[in-house]
């Protein structure tokens, strides 16, 4: 099998903060992970498929405001019409309020913000990129 891999890379906006300091919620890197799924699919199957479960979530560090995140995942596994993946989220860049309101900085080495793995289904029907 092919290793099917993707990236999106979202600036967080104010819009995205839930909590007091301009905390992202969580949820937020979950809906990246779900998007990057949907690409997955496609150029796996042809397909949007369905998201069905995570098994694993770990929020390793917060995600402010402002911050840049990189989401990348891959499949990892396929079955007849089970494609399981794994995720991780990185923030790469991050605003620097202190020193301005419009400051920021690309980050050395990106933080691992966000881990999960779960499992997305096509089914038989719709896979129109079926290998042979």
């Amino acid at each position: 099998m092919e290793t099917k891999k993707a990236m999106i890379r979202v600036r967080m906006s104010s819009h995205d903060a839930h909590y007091g300091g301009n905390l992202v919620d969580g949820a937020r890197m979950l809906g990246l992970f779900g998007d990057v799924a949907t690409e997955l699919l496609i150029c796996q199957d042809g397909d949007e498929g369905l998201f069905v479960a995570y098994d694993n979530v770990e929020f390793l560090a917060p995600v402010y405001a402002g911050d840049y995140i990189e989401a990348h995942g891959e499949i990892v596994k396929l079955g007849n019409s089970s494609r399981k993946m794994e995720f991780v989220a990185k923030k790469v860049i991050r605003p620097l309020p202190e020193l301005s309101a419009t400051a920021a900085e690309k980050l050395k080495e990106p933080i691992v913000v966000c881990k999960a793995s779960g499992t997305c289904v096509v089914p038989k029907d719709k896979q129109r990129y079926i290998e042979k």
